[in-house]
C-alpha cells in the first residue's frame, strides 16, 4: 500500500499529479514515486487476538508512512471462554483417540493397557489445572503468557549421508511459543520424531 495526500492508496492505479496523468505502473518505478512524494503505507496494529486498534495516527516523517494505533484490550471474560471452550475440545478429541480400548474392555473382556489408563487418567487431571489456571485469568497479560509460552527445544542435527538422513549426535536448540491450551500430555501411542530430544518450559 501507499500513502499520498492524506490518501491510503491499496492498489495501483492511474495518478493526476499537478495536472500530469501517470499510469498505475508508476507504482513499479521507487524513484519516480519519490519524486512525486508517494510513499509506502504500512499499518503496525497490535495483537489483534487480544487488543482492539483504534485512534489511527499516521506518521508520514519518514520514507515511509506508518499507521500507529492505541490499543485497548478486549473483554477478558470473553477471552477465557473461547480457552475454555478450546481445553474441553482437546480433551474430548484426545479422549476419542483411546476410546476403543475401553469399548473392547466392553465387548470382549481385554483390560485397558496400563499406560493408556494412566494417560486418560492424566488427561482429566490436567484439564483440571487448565480449567483452574485460565479460570483465574483476569489480565491481558496473563492470556497473552498463556497462549505464548516459551519452551526451549533441543534437536538433533539432520544431516544426508550416502542418501540417507542422519540425526544427531550433534543438537540444536530454539525457542518456541506454544498455545498451553493446546499443549497436553503425550499419547503413548505417538511415534516420536527421531529429532526429538527434549522440550522444556523457560
Amino acid at each position: 500500500m501507499w500513502y499520498y495526500k492524506e490518501e491510503i492508496i491499496r492498489t495501483p492505479r492511474a495518478m493526476t499529479i499537478d495536472g500530469l496523468q501517470y499510469s498505475k505502473e508508476v507504482f513499479h518505478d521507487l524513484d519516480k514515486l519519490k519524486e512525486l512524494g508517494i510513499k509506502p503505507f504500512r499499518r503496525v496494529l497490535p495483537d489483534t487476538r487480544y487488543w482492539n486498534a483504534v485512534n489511527e495516527k499516521i506518521d508520514t516523517s519518514g520514507d515511509e508512512a506508518i499507521a500507529t494505533y492505541t490499543k485497548v484490550g478486549k473483554d477478558t471474560d470473553g477471552l477465557t471462554k473461547g480457552m475454555l471452550d478450546e481445553i474441553k475440545r482437546q480433551l474430548t478429541s484426545k479422549l476419542t483417540e483411546t476410546d476403543w480400548y475401553y469399548l473392547r474392555k466392553l465387548r470382549t473382556g481385554t483390560d485397558v493397557p496400563s499406560d493408556i489408563q494412566d494417560y486418560s487418567d492424566a488427561l482429566y487431571s490436567e484439564y483440571d489445572t487448565k480449567k483452574s489456571e485460565i479460570s483465574a485469568m483476569n489480565k491481558i497479560s496473563q492470556i497473552e503468557e498463556y497462549e505464548n509460552r516459551p519452551h526451549t527445544e533441543v534437536g538433533k542435527v539432520k544431516t544426508y549421508k550416502n542418501n540417507k538422513t542422519i540425526y544427531g549426535p550433534e543438537t540444536e536448540s530454539y525457542v518456541r511459543h506454544i498455545n498451553m491450551c493446546m499443549h497436553w500430555i503425550s499419547n503413548p501411542n505417538d511415534k516420536i520424531h527421531p529429532s526429538f530430544v527434549s522440550l522444556t518450559a523457560d
